[in-house]
């Protein structure tokens, strides 16, 4: 397929700057994936399309605040540094701006000298490989004290309360940017969901940066995601795997969710464990594992976009974007989502 078939246009007003007050109020367009029609709801309505038996699956990874503001340690030039994976103790992939100014050897300062870190070397992609002076439990803290939230570059407005980056059930952390879809769930949401019969479950995935890497090549075939590190427990496989065998929905919520689910069950039954995936979900690929999906609208021509299109129907979800920007829908990360059936 053509990079071009997952283009549509987009107003440049229509991208959501800010979270709105309350998580739940944001919008959702509900899709029927096999007729086409949708609906214009609230994501609180949400309760309204799920049943007793259904399983809806989270991902509970939590943001790094892994943007640090700093200065190389002898011209005293400003740096900006972004975390995007630990390769070993104490060091970690990272981009770098200006990547020009931080060759091999180069010392960074953070924090007014409170974190320090060495250049080691480059990266394929152009990214580098940091040393830094601090490692383990004791770096994490001193992140959550110096960094800041790696917000996408297409918000410009400053976020007031990082937290409103967090879903409200983050728990293991470790992503560079956050499971979106799940921003609009409230406790009390959650809680009215469980009082249905629903069942909820757990699994993390640490969201890279390469998902979000644009796709470069015009046969989408050719475009080879980055791996992204992902954990399902014992018991959260097992119960997905008993609501299949009896039959029951199985409602992933984002598209790191899809992803998990269908990189760990491609024999048709979820795998508990460890792993890391590098699964490409794009239009012919068989769905083995989810039912329903929650998700937040995406970018042009991004491989969100070629997944939900796998999952719906690139027809189908080109249509329902151009509804959802008739409609004046917010889009991407501070965005409205849609529920798709």
């Amino acid at each position: 397929m053509h990079l071009e078939d997952f283009d549509y246009d987009l107003p440049p007003e229509l991208i959501a700057q800010t979270p709105l007050t309350r998580r739940d109020e944001s919008r959702l367009l509900v899709l029927n994936r096999q007729t086409g029609a949708t609906e214009h709801r609230v994501f609180h309505d949400l309760p309204s399309y799920l049943k007793a038996g259904d399983v809806l699956v989270l991902n509970d990874t939590r943001v790094l605040p892994a943007r640090l503001l700093g200065r190389r340690a002898h011209s005293g030039g400003k740096v900006e540094v972004l975390l995007l994976k630990e390769v070993a103790p104490a060091q970690w992939e990272v981009l770098v701006k200006p990547g020009r100014r931080c060759p091999e050897g180069q010392e960074l300062v953070f924090g007014e000298g409170r974190l320090t870190a060495r250049v080691l070397g480059r990266t394929p992609e152009g990214g580098r490989i940091m040393a830094f002076s601090k490692a383990g439990g004791e770096f994490l803290t001193l992140l959550d004290e110096i960094g800041r939230m790696p917000l996408p570059p297409y918000i410009h407005a400053e976020l007031k309360d990082q937290e409103r980056y967090q879903t409200v059930y983050a728990r293991h952390l470790g992503s560079a940017a956050a499971p979106t879809a799940g921003l609009h769930f409230t406790p009390e949401l959650l809680t009215t969901i469980a009082s249905q019969g629903v069942e909820i479950l757990y699994l993390t995935l640490h969201v890279g940066l390469g998902t979000f890497r644009p796709v470069r090549e015009e046969r989408i075939e050719e475009h080879h995601m980055h791996e992204e590190y992902y954990l399902i427990r014992s018991e959260v496989a097992e119960r997905i795997n008993a609501a299949r065998a009896e039959g029951r929905r199985v409602v992933a919520v984002g598209t790191t969710v899809v992803r998990t689910l269908e990189a760990a069950g491609r024999s048709g039954r979820v795998k508990a464990g460890a792993e890391w995936t590098d699964l490409f979900i794009y239009p012919g690929f068989k769905f083995k594992i989810i039912d329903a999906l929650i998700t937040n609208f995406h970018l042009p021509k991004s491989t969100l976009l070629m997944l939900v299109a796998a999952f719906a129907g690139r027809e189908t979800i080109l249509r329902a974007y151009a509804e959802a920007v008739r409609q004046r829908y917010r889009f991407f990360s501070f965005g409205d989502a849609m529920l798709i059936m």
